[in-house]
Order: C-alpha cells, then structure tokens, then sequence
C-alpha cells in the first residue's frame, strides 16, 4: 500500500518532533553551560541495517548529521564482526573516537537500539560537547599537539550503559582520566535522558500509525531526497567550478594550509575533488574522513534548505581526492580542530567554488571559526577546578539580496555563545566587554555581517588559557568583487604587558593570574558585490551606528561624508562618492 501524501508528511514531521524533544531534553538537563546555554549538541534518528540518517532535530548542529551517520555504521560493523559487543534493551552505547566516524575528542557520542516487537527498527543517537576529556591542555584544544593521545581520553564504542544500569567501572576509568570530573554525571545523565525521551515519543509515533506504515514513510523520504537534491543539482551550469580555502597554519608548523577544490556535475551527481589540498599535518588541524564528508553535507544544506534533512540528500554528493591529505586524517594524527575549524574551511571552499554559479543562492564567506577559548584553573574562592570553555559568533557572509548577519553562529551548527551572566556565575572570570568587532564586516554591495568583539579578566587564582581558532591570517573570502572579511585576533594581557600568539589565534598552556586579562576579536563576513555599487545612505547608516568610520567609508565604499558620526544624516550626507 502506498502512503497518502498527508500521512507521509505527519510521519515526516513526527519523526523531527522525536528530535527536537530530545534536543530540548538534553540541553535543560545538562550541567555544563556549552550544552546547556550554547546547545553544542545534537540528537538523531538513524537505521539499522546501515546507520542511514532517517530524521534530526532542527536545534542540532549539522556538522554532526554527517558523523553520526558514520559512527552509527561503524558502530553496527563492528557488532557485526564482534568487535563490540551486541546489544540488548537498555544499552547505551558511548564513543568519541574521531577515526570511528567522529569529530574531535571532545564530542561524545551516545547510541540507544530502539526496539518494536523484540526486533531491532533503528538507533538514536546524539553527540555532545563535553567541556573535558582529558589531554595535555584544559578543554582539550591543544594548539601544539603531534598525536591524538595529547588531546584526550579515546573511547571505542562501548556499552556505558547495560540494561539501564550505568557501568560504574567505565564510567569510573572516564572520570579518572578527565579534569572536574564531579560535574560530568549530570552532563552523562542528561545524555541518556533525551535518548529515553526520544525512545518514549517513537514508540508512540509509531503506536499511533503502526511499523509498517512508518517503515514504509522512512523510505519514502530518502527516495524523495534524494530526487529532490538531484533535481537542484540539475540547475547548476556545466562545467568545472573551483576554489581554494586557506587555514592560518596547525599550530605547530606556521605556514598556511591550502583545501583545494573542484565541483562538478557527472550525470545526476556532483563531484567535490579536493586532489592538490595539503597534506597530512602535524599539528591539530587534520580533519577525520566522517567531518570531511559531514562539512560538504552542509555546506550543500546551506545553499538547498529546501531539502529535507535525510540520508538520501547525500547520495547524489560524492566526495574524492582527499586521500593522503589532511583532510582524511588517520591515528595518530591530531585532530581537535577538525570540526569546529577545517569543517568551515571546507564549507567556505563550498562556497566560493559555486557562488559564480549559482549567484543568487550561495553567500560569501561567514566568520569560519568556532573561537574555541578554553581557561582551566583553580577557584580558591570555591575551593575547585573548573574548565571554562567559550565559543564565539562572527558575522556571515553578504549575499544577493542582503547584508551578511553579524554575531551570527557558526557554519557548522547552531551553537551560540553563552551568556556572560552564566560565564560569570560559573566561572572566576568578569567580562568588561561584550561588543560588535566594528570594521570587521567584508566591503560589498551587500557588505559582511560583524564578528564580535570581547574581553574577559580572570578575577581570582591561576589558570592556562588555550585558544584553537583560524582565520586571523586570511579573512573570510568576499566574492564577486566583494572584499575579505576582518581577521581574526587575539591579544592577552599578562601584567599588563600584550601579548599576541606567534600563530596569531592558536597558542595553549599560556598561565593567567588574577588580573589578567584575554581580548578576541572574531572575524566578520566576507563581502558580495561591487563595494561601489552599496548605497551611500546604506553606508551613512553604517557609520551613523559606529559599524564603519568616515576613514573607513571613504576608503572601502566610496562615500565622502561630513559631520561627526551621531551627526550625520543620511539624506543628505550620504550623496557623494570620492
């Protein structure tokens, strides 16, 4: 029997309902502030016979709809060659290893069986970010490690839970191997949780309109996707469309890394070759297989929204050229850079390879970092360690239609930075500035949104700052006669004496002491379009509201304005061009 199209779309939207709960049930549980306040998390719902995706929560990050995908079908292989062991009701399964299709250590994954008459129908699945795992640095963002070994504690899939009941021993080797361990039972919990939450909703989705029925949807869907992906694929021009992305360096070895590029249409489907891209890295920056293909995945998503979130999206996208590059990373390469920062590099490459193509839908380059800013120490206050992790917006790109969003969240996900009032409650550390980083926005007809601009003081006791970021050699790239983004920038300040890190945003293990201070800056997005062709009153406005100086206005649109910005009038100073 076939499905009606109303009941295939009820299905369709029930299955992402599943996600979201569990979404929401994961982040109100978790203790730490990165799940719990920026959402560095995601939950999914994945097949059994492959670990296909089937559906994911809209709050979820995308990079993780790729690695999960993978995981999950590494995680049945190995079952399937008694690797690990088979399970049973109740097991949760846990596992962070980035060369068993994961991201960096830090991301740990859960898998659940989901069971419908004493049959094996799907795994749920969700990954979060643990502000901890162990390693040479607080947070686990070593800017110099050579092996993974230094970035954390590795886990091959293992049951954490067996038959419902926490594995005390395993659980206890984690604990003994990762700093403020104490506060990672509610983070583990919670993650157990949304899966307990996801496996309720299901069965009652499934209750509701019956096994088959839902079965049959769940192809459906993956047909449907991936028709719909091969029919947008069908509008992009013949031909060879290329770019070249840049990393600043990876943090050991201070020359620039290159993501070589070519898109192209064979038949229904798009080829992304990345042959000619740098080799294998010895420092952080080296990005797994599965994190390779999951920042393809959405970078694809980002240009055809329109598709719906499914294995089957993928299967026309075919990927090659990264072997024996660093982008395919194998142990004992470090890779805790691969997700947060080569993933966006690869989605920018993405981006600027089609923006000629298909102008009308593809954007300049966003902020393309994470920011990832870890501070370990000691309270003396509260009498214990913490480990404060901080991830930070910038601004996107311009496009066709409108300027490019400022503190807008990263490329890989939908993480946004915590409050400064949580940070500050949890965290011996005060904010004295929480700003846009002015200037940063790319020059276009459409100019480049804003990063942001802050500064923070560890108000009491020692600590080590580690920074793992990018983009503060190259800005993010502007295209058609767009100008590049604002780098990135990072100065400490240790007794009052600045300090800028030779790699410029990548340094680890620098001490802190009361008094001391971090300024990140994060970049803007890149530009789109003629700068000269930006409306003079679009500028004045920007000047009005201290985005750009007079200086500034003159030297990257154009426009001779008088008056000091508050001012200045758009009707009738924005009227001459230099």
């Amino acid at each position: 029997m076939t499905l009606d199209p109303i009941t295939l779309t009820v299905i369709q939207a029930g299955l992402q309902q599943v996600c979201d709960e569990m979404d929401l049930s994961f982040s109100r549980a978790a203790f730490s502030p990165v799940i719990a306040e920026a959402n560095d998390r995601s939950d999914g719902i994945y097949a059994a016979r492959d670990g296909a995706l089937i559906a994911q929560g809209a709050g979820g990050l995308p990079v993780f709809v790729g690695t999960m995908q993978y995981s999950t079908r590494v995680l049945i292989e190995r079952i399937a060659n008694g690797k690990t062991p088979p399970p049973q009701p109740g097991d949760i399964y846990i596992v962070n290893d980035p060369y068993l299709g994961g991201t960096h250590l830090m991301d740990v994954r859960f898998a659940k069986p989901f069971y419908r008459g004493g049959k094996l129908f799907c795994w749920l699945s969700n990954t979060g970010h643990w502000p901890d795992t162990g390693g040479a640095v607080p947070g686990g963002f070593s800017a110099s490690a050579t092996a993974v070994e230094q970035e954390g504690l590795r886990l091959p899939p293992v049951r954490l839970f067996k038959q419902g009941e926490l594995d005390s021993e395993i659980f206890s080797i984690i604990c003994s191997n990762i700093r403020v361990a104490d506060q990672r039972i509610g983070d583990v919990q919670a993650q157990a949780a949304a899966l307990l939450v996801g496996e309720d909703r299901l069965n009652a989705l499934m209750d509701r309109y019956g096994d088959d029925d839902v079965a049959q949807a769940i192809a459906e869907l993956r047909r449907r996707a991936a028709t719909q992906m091969r029919a947008f694929i069908a509008d992009i021009p013949r031909g060879r469309h290329s770019a070249t992305a840049w990393i600043d360096s990876d943090g050991v070895v201070n020359e620039p890394l290159a993501i070589n590029l070519t898109v192209f249409r064979d038949g229904p489907d798009l080829v992304f070759d990345f042959a000619g891209s740098s080799p294998p890295c010895m420092g952080p920056m080296n990005s797994v297989r599965a994190t390779t293909l999951s920042a393809v995945y959405l970078a694809m998503r980002h240009i055809f929204p329109e598709v719906p979130m499914s294995a089957g999206a993928f299967e026309p996208l075919r990927v090659r050229g990264i072997e024996n590059t660093f982008l395919d990373a194998h142990y004992p390469r470090p890779v805790s850079g691969c997700a947060a920062e080569v993933s966006q590099r690869i989605a920018e490459a993405v981006f600027a390879a089609l923006v000629p193509a298909l102008p009308d839908r593809v954007t300049a380059a966003p902020a393309g970092t994470s920011g990832n800013f870890a501070l370990g120490g000691h309270d003396p206050a509260r009498g214990r360690d913490f480990v404060m992790y901080q991830i930070s917006g910038g601004g996107y790109g311009g496009n066709a239609t409108h300027d490019g969003l400022s503190n807008g969240c990263s490329t890989i996900g939908i993480s946004k930075a915590p409050p400064v009032e949580i940070m500050e409650q949890a965290f011996p550390v005060l904010y004295h500035r929480y700003a846009l980083h002015e200037g940063s926005g790319g020059a276009g007809c459409h100019r480049g949104g804003f990063g942001i601009d802050y500064e923070v003081e560890l108000r009491r006791g020692t600590a080590l700052a580690s920074f793992v970021m990018d983009h503060g050699r190259f800005g993010p790239q502007g295209v058609l006669g767009g100008a590049d983004g604002g780098v990135n920038r990072v100065t400490v300040t240790r007794n009052g004496q600045p300090h800028t890190p030779p790699h410029l945003s990548k340094e680890q293990d620098i001490p802190l002491r009361a008094g001391d201070r971090v300024h990140v800056r994060t970049p803007g997005g890149g530009g789109y379009g003629d700068p000269l062709t930006r409306p003079p009153q679009a500028v004045c406005e920007d000047v009005r509201l201290g985005r750009y100086t007079p200086d500034q206005a003159r030297e990257l649109f154009g426009v001779a304005l008088t008056g000091t910005p508050p001012e200045i009038d758009a009707t009738e100073t924005a009227r001459l061009r230099g």
